[in-house]
């Protein structure tokens, strides 16, 4: 027995109990569809439809935010104080989150429990680094412009959004279907 039908056995089993549920033929509140367990070709098919955003792409997009924020940084201030300072902005954002990526990518997780731990280790691991570099940095660069440093963080890190924007929208919500 392959676990989709295990699965769909104790599904089937827990409604037959509840008695009074009816879920194919009720919908919620709001009028719509109710819960409708997927077979294994709609969920492939699904998946296929609206694939996972990899976690290197973000990554990718803050190192990109961050030479373009020293670049202007460069060009635009007086000195290239404040471009390492913008620099290291974003070697405080981009360093960290290639861990945390790297951590949360390296094996495949099965079990969902071990997922979210992995996660929160590998976020603490990154908090706990942005928090080293920053001390350092603060500690070893004599005439540090926080400003740039800041902007350039905040700015590699609002990058995320543009990430997800550049996915689309899903043509069947576009179209009212």
């Amino acid at each position: 027995m392959t676990p989709t039908e295990t699965r769909d056995k104790v599904l089937a089993a827990r409604n037959a109990k509840a008695g009074t549920w009816d879920d194919e033929k009720s919908g919620d509140a709001g009028g719509e569809a109710a819960f409708k367990v997927l077979t294994r070709e709609e969920a492939q098919a699904l998946r296929a439809k609206n694939p996972l955003l990899s976690p290197w792409k973000v990554v990718a997009a803050q190192a990109a935010a961050g030479v373009v924020f020293t670049a202007l940084w460069w060009l635009f201030a007086e000195g290239s104080v404040k471009a390492w300072s913008a620099l290291y902005g974003a070697v405080a954002v981009v360093l960290p989150n290639a861990l945390m990526a790297w951590g949360t990518t390296r094996r495949q997780v099965t079990n969902a429990s071990a997922a979210v731990l992995s996660f929160a280790v590998w976020e603490l691991v990154k908090i706990l680094l942005v928090i080293a570099i920053l001390v350092v940095v603060a500690k070893q660069v004599a005439d540090l412009s926080w400003v740039a440093m800041l902007l350039t963080m905040m700015g590699c890190l609002k990058v995320n959004w543009l990430v997800l924007l550049t996915r689309g929208r899903n043509k069947s919500i576009s179209d009212g279907n």
